[in-house]
């Protein structure tokens, strides 16, 4: 992911499935509700699901240029990192509730992402510090479930709002660092599911998106809703990705990200950011 300059690039490991993300997608259409996305416990809202095209980079920009590529490009969507203790800009100047009243208001559907402890077994040569205890690993994961969804509500970001959990590429081949990197994943959904908002899952095609994959064909609960996969270099896909069978989140829950770090000016305004394919559930916001 993008907000992955500084955090998400530590992990800068492969080109093909690998991590950093950075949102985005592809066709345009917008916003709309749906009746349903897979498994959340979501009270009276229903989810919003986007299909299009979406980038994420790793500042939340400010309304100028938000406005510039809402007029000039064919983007609709945007990520936003607004939580996570090892999430890399954590000043977020322009992520205020104000902003994300503003940009939604102006047609922008937003895909909220937080950045919480990783995996022990995080790839490549990542300093972070921030990583999964596997002897507290279920109640961590759902103490930072819970610091996700206050930090939701304080955007003004409502039920039925898509979190997404970012887990960059980790070893799968190690038993007990996926296991509980697992059980941090499912504690962290569950909590975030039981107040009402849809979890969702960024990772590698290749490592998480990987595992949580296998776990559900062994019949785990407690899985995300949504998936967020990178595998980047290939042709983007909401269909043919290797990882996932074909029935797998198959219902407005996936995302492909399949270029990453990228520079596009619009309106004078210049980021860089990841693309995505879209077709998922975004924040409810209103």
């Amino acid at each position: 992911m993008t907000e992955r300059s500084g955090f998400v690039r530590y992990v800068r490991h492969l080109l093909v499935g690998t991590l950093t993300m950075t949102c985005l997608l592809l066709p345009v259409m917008s916003a709309a509700a749906a009746p349903a996305a897979p498994g959340a416990n979501r009270g009276d809202t229903a989810p919003r699901i986007f299909q299009g095209r979406g980038f994420d980079t790793c500042q939340a920009p400010d309304l100028a240029t938000m406005r510039a590529w809402r007029a000039s490009s064919a983007y609709r969507a945007a990520g936003i990192y607004f939580g996570g203790r090892a999430r890399a800009c954590k000043s977020q100047a322009h992520l205020t509730p104000d902003w994300v009243r503003q940009t939604t208001a102006a047609g922008w559907s937003l895909l909220p992402i937080y950045v919480g402890s990783q995996s022990p077994c995080v790839n490549g040569t990542n300093k972070n510090p921030f990583r999964i205890d596997p002897a507290t690993a279920a109640t961590q994961g759902g103490t930072e479930g819970a610091d996700a969804v206050t930090a939701a509500r304080a955007l003004g970001l409502g039920k039925g709002s898509a979190l997404y959990l970012d887990m960059e590429a980790y070893d799968i081949r190690d038993a007990d660092c996926a296991a509980a990197t697992l059980t941090f994943l499912r504690g962290w959904d569950r909590q975030v599911q039981a107040a009402g908002y849809l979890a969702g899952f960024y990772s590698s095609a290749d490592s998480g998106i990987k595992h949580i994959e296998t776990a559900r064909k062994a019949g785990a609960t407690d899985l995300p809703d949504a998936v967020w996969y990178a595998r980047w270099g290939v042709s983007a896909t909401l269909t043919a990705e290797p990882a996932l069978a074909k029935d797998a989140w198959a219902s407005h829950a996936r995302i492909h990200q399949y270029t990453g770090s990228v520079t596009e000016s619009y309106g004078g305004k210049k980021l860089t950011i990841d693309r995505d394919l879209v077709d998922a559930p975004v924040a409810v916001v209103g």
